[in-house]
Order: C-alpha cells, then structure tokens, then sequence
C-alpha cells in the first residue's frame, strides 16, 4: 500500500523481538508510521500484514554500513521523510570477563555503539536539512554502575552515553534532539541468563508503551516512569546497594 506522504515517520532498530517489538506494536496501534529494522523479521511482519500502510519491515544489519545506508536512502525514498530515529539494537555476551573474548565484546561494540553511530550518520543530515528530528539511543543503567558478567554491554552503554551527551551539545542550536532512553532491567532473551529475582525484572510489553507515550520527549535522559527514575537514583548514589542486589546474578561469576 502507498504510504502516507508527509506524515511523521519513526525508525526503529531491533524492532523484532523484546522492547523494540512492543514499541513497535504500541507505536502501531497509535497510529504512528513506523519503518521497522532487524535482521530477522518474522514478527514485524505480522505487525505488517495488519497495517500494511503504517508497518514496513527493512531487513538490516547495523553493523554493516552500505546496508544502513541503504535502507535509510530506501525508507526515504518511499515515505519521504524521517522524523524519529530509535536505536535499539544490542546484544550482550552474559559470562564473567575471563571468559568472555575480545571477538565478544567487538561484536558487542559494532551493534550497541557502531550500529547506532551507523544509523545516526545516516539519519541526521536528513533531519538538519528538514529542520526538525529526535535521536533517542537505547541506553542502561549499567553505563553508571556496571554489571557482573556484563563488562562488555555495560561499557557500550558508557560510551553511547559520553558519545549523546557530545551529540546533544553539538546539536544545541538546531532543531534536532538526542536523548538517552533508559529502561529498567527488562525481562528479555538479552538478560535470560542472569538470575535476577523477580522483584527486579519487568516485562518488555509494559516498558515498550510506557516509551511510546514518550516518543516525543527531548529530554536528555528518558525513562519509562518515577519508579525507574528513582531506582536509577540510587544504584548511582549508593553502589554498594547494587553490588548486593546483583551478587550472584551471573552463575559462573566469582
């Protein structure tokens, strides 16, 4: 079906599965005209079929430059314009450091800090040339307080949270936003391997709508409601409360 010219377009990356896809359906059953990016689409594609004017799915690697490239030329082409970028792709090798390879933690930086870099340079020319746009990059709680079993996903984290915070002031006299999006420790094939009790996970469903809601925030740090704002308040400012609540979480881990 023809897409509808000149309405507000939003890109989304890691659209497939955990917090990207109910995003993507929260966004879809808004109304929002979404061009969705992952490697595997099996799901985006079921959200297509049901509103094939809103949904496309883009098969895309962020770690592959001349496929962003592409894909963004492409969804530009086709809806003419981009007004929201969502980097949300990541992945995470779960295992104490000893264990983990230098291969794993390249792979970690070239999705969660490349791959949004990727999707940024090839988005934001656009939106300075249409005078307005939003960057939000998926970021962690992690980059302030590290994680057992996680060194390589927390320090992607760290860096994409110094890379926005540059960004932000470089963009500060134009029109177009970059904020940290920061959700709470999600339940998601990503954290399947860490032992957290149940108090402390939630549900990627709810944490994909209540982001939705904010999808036009220009705030430099996002985070789906006050609970998590404040859990993230005092992980910072009282680090041996985290080290506690997270010894163990890592089975292997010493």
């Amino acid at each position: 079906m023809t897409p509808l010219i000149d309405e507000e377009v939003i890109v989304l990356t890691g659209a497939n599965q955990g917090i990207g896809y109910h995003l993507l359906t929260a966004l879809a059953k808004d109304n929002r005209q979404i061009a969705a990016l992952d490697i595997n689409g099996d799901n985006v594609l079921d959200v297509q079929d049901d509103v094939p004017a809103r949904v496309r799915y883009y098969e895309c690697d962020v770690t592959d430059t001349d496929d962003v490239n592409t894909v963004v030329n492409d969804i530009i082409e086709q809806w003419g314009r981009i007004d929201i970028l969502v980097n949300n792709a990541g992945v995470a090798r779960v295992a104490p450091f000893q264990e983990q390879s230098i291969a794993d933690t390249r792979r970690e930086f070239e999705v969660n800090f490349f791959g949004y870099q990727r999707l940024i340079r090839a988005v934001l020319p656009h939106m300075l040339d249409q005078g307005i746009g939003i960057i939000h990059n998926m970021c962690s709680g992690t980059a302030d307080t590290g994680h057992p079993g996680m060194s390589g996903y927390s320090a992607t984290k760290g860096a994409i949270k110094a890379f926005v915070r540059s960004l932000r002031l470089e963009l500060r006299d134009t029109d177009v936003s970059c904020t940290l999006m920061v959700p709470p420790s999600v339940n998601t094939g990503m954290t399947a391997n860490l032992a957290y009790p149940e108090w402390m996970t939630v549900g990627p469903e709810e944490i994909g709508h209540k982001l939705a809601d904010k999808i036009h925030s220009t705030r430099s740090v996002i985070t789906p409601d006050r609970t998590t704002r404040i859990g993230l308040s005092l992980t910072r400012r009282f680090p041996s409360l985290w080290r506690r609540i997270t010894a163990g979480v890592v089975g292997s881990q010493k």
